[in-house]
């Protein structure tokens, strides 16, 4: 009997990004950006043979570079950490798919999706594989986004996606299929789906299509090892740049198959990392610019605000939707959980933070509800997958309060200004467009009920304007949350 041919392959990998350029002082050492990232990359590049680096989308957003720049900023500085594959994420698309497009002529590396098309004739807007040739192995790298992709592209009626991960499973199958013909040696899903959603993939993904391994991004999930299903390893390397995936894999080539691995997730430090000062250079280059444009001061707020988690009322959140029902004159603004891409600001706030901690410069349409059209709102908002993280989540301005219960799904308390809320109340509400493009996947009303009393409007062109000017002549400002939104077992 003949012996069994293996060889080694690393594979290094990250996900959700979200333009963590600057590494950081935590207890005593500098902690992530991409310098010290790209220092690890390249030191593994040089002790092992066999290296591959993959990213599972984000890249985009959470920092005023990557705003100003709207993304080129950030491919020339992906170029230069020089990624050997890439896959799309939700928020590639912020920019829209047109600038996306653009984008990717200007990457120096592969990005790959199989799962967004052309509505009229179905062709992909991507490369939905590629086959990377290692030390005489042929590794398949498949890319799939998750279906809130649709979300922000849904004023495109143009692009399409496949919408449910069953189907995502069968493009994965068929990709698998055509290339048997190869001899792939080893399969690796690119997603950026959410691990739960890996799981269930890997569950609906049959054997015979070969998928051995999915690195997956969206949920920013950190994890102490892998997860195997359905014979599957699944990793993940939580969000931004402090740390990196790295699996050291041995490839059985007679069976394309994993025959052995150990994976860890890697700290990206001063103490084990060196830095790229080339990069640093580039970095520093486009930092000079928005350090300029963004260091003016806006506020300082009484203490600095939390916003710990989306499904939940925060201070911040309370704070921003006040703000944005005061300055609009709407008796109720329903904002974005999600659009606040911080956990905390303050109590010295800078225009640079405020653009990071609220980088979705949208407008804010203003529509007419009834108070039972409100409760049904309400009550979709609060389903349990709210609490698994997995909806849209909304922060409510001062004069709405409910009180929910989760056992009985029923509203306990729902009341304007002290006052129960009567079905056939009139109330103002203000919706950011993106929400609005959504009205009713996100909270179940339907355009023709948005306009049945007064056609829908655009009260402002952007979100942040309206941040900064109240900010700036209001200071010390604060916010105790816990009176709007109470969820109860």
């Amino acid at each position: 009997m003949s012996a069994k041919h293996t060889k080694k392959l690393t594979l290094l990998h990250s996900n959700d990004l979200h333009g963590d350029f600057m590494a950081e002082q935590v207890d005593k050492k500098l902690v992530g950006g991409v310098s010290m990232l790209s220092g690890y990359v390249s030191r593994v590049r040089r002790q092992e043979k066999n290296v591959l680096y993959a990213i599972a989308g984000d890249m985009f957003r959470g920092s005023v570079i990557d705003a100003e720049y709207k993304g080129i900023s950030t491919i020339e500085i992906m170029n230069l950490l020089a990624p050997d594959i890439v896959t799309i994420g939700n928020h590639e698309v912020d920019y829209g798919i047109a600038h996306l497009l653009f984008i990717e002529k200007c990457a120096r590396f592969p990005i790959i999706n199989a799962n967004l098309y052309i509505r009229t004739n179905g062709v992909r807007l991507f490369t939905p594989y590629r086959i990377l040739q290692v030390d005489g192995m042929n590794i398949l790298f498949i890319g799939v986004i998750t279906e809130e992709v649709l979300a922000q592209a849904r004023q495109d009626n143009l692009i399409g996606s496949f919408i449910d991960t069953q189907e995502a499973a069968g493009e994965v199958v068929r990709i698998c299929n055509a290339y048997k013909t190869l001899d792939v040696d080893l399969t690796v899903l690119l997603t950026h789906i959410g691990y739960e959603n890996d799981l269930r993939l890997a569950r609906l993904l049959p054997p015979e299509c070969g998928v051995d391994v999915i690195i997956g991004g969206h949920s920013h999930t950190f994890m102490e090892q892998p997860s195997c299903e359905n014979g599957i390893l699944i990793a993940q390397a939580g969000t931004g740049t402090d740390q990196i995936g790295r699996f050291d894999i041995t490839v059985d080539t007679d069976n394309n198959c994993v025959d052995s691995y150990t994976w860890q997730s890697v700290p990206i430090t001063d103490e084990t990392c060196p830095r790229d000062l080339q990069l640093e250079e580039v970095i520093e280059k486009y930092k000079a610019v928005t350090d300029r444009k963004y260091a003016r001061i806006v506020t300082r707020l009484k203490y600095a605000l939390t916003h710990p988690q989306r499904n939940t009322e925060t201070q911040l959140g309370d704070l921003f939707a006040d703000i944005f029902r005061d300055s609009l004159g709407v008796d109720i603004m329903l904002l974005g959980s999600g659009s606040i891409r911080a956990d905390s600001l303050g109590p010295i706030v800078d225009y640079g933070k405020l653009k990071e901690t609220f980088p979705y410069d949208d407008g804010i349409y203003m529509f007419k509800v009834t108070g039972a059209q409100l409760r049904r709102m309400m009550l979709y908002m609060l389903r349990d997958e709210a609490f698994a993280g997995h909806t849209e989540f909304y922060q409510l301005s001062r004069g709405l309060r409910l009180v929910y219960s989760r056992g009985r799904r029923q509203l306990l308390e729902f009341s304007f200004g002290g006052k129960p809320i009567a079905d056939e109340q009139v109330f103002s509400l203000g919706l950011q467009n993106f929400h609005f493009a959504n009205l009713q996947k996100f909270l179940d009303l339907s355009y023709d009920e948005a306009g049945a009393i007064q056609i829908p409007r655009v009260v402002s062109t952007s979100c942040l304007d309206i941040l900064d000017e109240y900010l700036t002549s209001h200071p010390m400002l604060e916010a105790v949350p816990g009176r709007r939104l109470e969820v109860v077992e």
